[in-house]
């Protein structure tokens, strides 16, 4: 009897068993990791500019431009409460533009995209933009108030670093003593030398496309189709000709990293060629400036060789820097990440385009069920989702969906999917179109990056500095608070962000008559501790209802046993509704979000 009583005491003190569905189809082996970041992406130059003209092509001082200053405390607390942990300061460096200061003169119009220019065209890696000062001679301190202020209420900073390329006029005059500039010591007689830090064409004068204008027509500075660079370098998207063409990085030159291009890619790796140095130097500059962690543009037009050296090198310096690497090509992912030592890449090509047709009402499911069980399969915690950036197009424009309401279920989707980062762009959570024609941008649906411009819905939101929405239409502050529940719960819930993934596809399809799997798409995301299943509808016009009473199996090993009733709690609603039914009724492009308790 005392053996029976000892063996039942062990049993109830044994650990319970882990809540873990059945290793099949419908999931992955991926042990999920916690790299739930919420990432806000904001062009410093347009956040907190209140000018409302929006002349095409017009000046700063015409239009207005956004400063760091701008970002005061007020801001960073708004952004915060939208359940962001990090904040991505795009376009900070230093870049080609039409704008002169005192001591700074305008670069020619010849090799600048827009007025402004683009802030991926670097003429200086140890600056900050003057555009973005209300001090331009103090402009680095204002940079580093606005990082200090950032980490005081609570975020963290994340910069742009530009390796593949930088502007046609670089030159640094604000790099430390001792510095050695970009090509100051290149053998420009030779096309290509592991030693210097550009590619040249050797007897050959650079020449400026000959179909492209300046400012739409309007004069601009030393506008006249010339630019002296003799000999020509090598142009940023690898282009080895001394006269690219219009739609090429015209404007930028490439950067030698010990690869021949020219003749079969050879690679001259050991010793570390003199760019691998001076990058790793430049990084270091701003790590110590504490920024904690740098968005790599072109990532992979860099050799993986670079980053596998260059990153541990810099996390020698401040081990919790992060890297977050712009990337296309899904078969190099898992190098750029396990070799490369890439924190986060870019999930575009996979999950961002497959949202992208659904929402359009173009792809189907099978789009999203490719990216986990295919393209990022065991590294999945690894890629960072997002629906808007710099890049690409608005939601709300007509290039896109033409209405930003459409895209919940695809945001849902992008921030709920796995543990890795998902990221918002200044303006998505208000339904900002980019309607109209900025200057060089053109009327794409983009909101510019080569312009000085006020972005009209996103200034609703500012409301004159007050940042609360103030001037949002009722509809607008109803997108604005899902995009906020919707953050703030995949930030905070755990399931979100630690816990295993499972597909419900097929098993909704055994149980639902008529599920209409290519516009329906269902998961679950689960700990020991909790249990969300997550539904959207991405149809525009079908209403469906569905029994999402999970199979006798599936609910043990969800340590939900077959006997008990279910609450059911939305938690995408607005106020969370509670039932006991497992009925749900998806309206057309709805988004919902349940936590199933006992």
């Amino acid at each position: 009897m005392k053996r029976l009583l000892l063996l039942l005491a062990l049993a109830a003190c044994s650990p319970q068993k882990p809540a873990m569905l059945p290793p099949d189809a419908n999931t992955t082996e991926e042990a999920p990791q916690d790299h739930k970041l919420i990432i806000y992406q904001l062009m410093t130059r347009l956040f907190g500019n209140q000018n409302t003209t929006n002349k095409t092509y017009g000046t700063a001082q015409e239009n207005g431009v956004g400063k760091f200053n701008d970002i005061n405390d007020q801001a960073l607390q708004a952004i915060k409460r939208m359940g962001v942990s990090h904040v991505w300061y795009t376009g900070v460096l230093d870049h080609a533009t039409l704008t002169a200061y005192e001591g700074i003169p305008a670069d020619d119009a010849d090799v600048v995209k827009g007025r402004a220019g683009s802030p991926y065209a670097i003429r200086d890696y140890y600056d900050v933009a003057p555009d973005l000062a209300v001090n331009v001679p103090k402009r680095m301190a204002e940079f580093e108030a606005l990082v200090k202020r950032t980490h005081n209420n609570g975020l963290k900073v994340i910069i742009d670093f530009i390796p593949n390329h930088i502007a046609r006029s670089y030159k640094s005059d604000a790099k430390p003593a001792g510095v050695v500039d970009l090509g100051e010591q290149d053998d420009k007689t030779q096309a290509f030398k592991a030693s210097n830090n550009f590619y040249y064409l050797p007897g050959q004068p650079f020449v400026v496309p000959a179909d492209y204008t300046p400012l739409g027509g309007q004069p601009g500075p030393q506008k006249d189709g010339k630019y002296q660079e003799s000999p020509a370098k090598a142009t940023g998207n690898d282009v080895f000709a001394a006269a690219p063409s219009v739609n090429d990085w015209f404007e930028t030159t490439k950067l030698n990293y010990g690869v021949d291009y020219q003749n079969n890619r050879q690679s001259y790796f050991d010793p570390i060629p003199d760019t691998w140095g001076k990058m790793r130097d430049i990084l270091v500059f701003w790590a110590r400036k504490d920024v904690d962690g740098f968005r790599c543009d072109m990532a992979e037009m860099v050799p993986v060789e670079f980053w596998a050296w260059v990153i541990p090198e810099l996390k020698k310096v401040k081990p919790s820097l992060l890297f977050i690497g712009e990337a296309y090509d899904a078969k190099t992912y898992q190098m750029y990440i396990t070799q490369g030592g890439f924190d986060y890449l870019y999930d575009k090509v996979g999950l961002y385009d497959g949202l992208r047709r659904l929402t359009r009402n173009e792809g189907t499911t099978r789009d999203i069920t490719k990216v986990w069980s295919e393209e990022s399969r065991g590294f999945g915690s690894h890629m960072l989702r997002f629906l808007e950036n710099h890049d690409e197009q608005r939601i709300a424009s007509p290039d896109f969906a033409g209405n930003a309401r459409a895209s919940l279920p695809a945001m849902t989707v992008s921030a709920t999917l796995g543990t890795g980062p998902v990221m918002l762009y200044f303006g998505q959570d208000v339904g900002e179109p980019a309607l109209n024609s900025e200057g060089f941008s053109g009327a794409d649906g983009r909101t510019t990056i080569f312009d000085y411009w006020g972005v009209p819905e996103h200034q609703k939101w500012l409301n004159g500095g007050k940042f609360d929405g103030g001037q949002l239409s009722a509809e607008q502050k109803q997108l604005h608070a899902f995009y906020v529940r919707l953050l703030t719960l995949s930030g905070q819930r755990e399931a979100i962000r630690k816990g295993r993934f499972y597909e419900l596809q097929s098993t909704l399809a055994a149980q639902n008559s008529g599920y209409n799997a290519e516009r329906v798409y269902a998961y679950l995301r689960y700990t020991d501790a909790e249990t969300l299943l997550v539904i959207v509808n991405f149809s525009p016009d079908q209403t469906h209802t569905l029994d999402l009473n999970l199979p006798a199996a599936l609910r043990e090993g969800l340590r939900l046993p077959a006997d008990q009733p279910l609450t059911y709690t939305d938690l995408l609603a607005p106020a969370g509704t509670t039932g006991s039914s497992s009925t749900v009724t998806l309206a057309p492009q709805s988004s919902h979000i349940f936590e199933i308790k006992k």
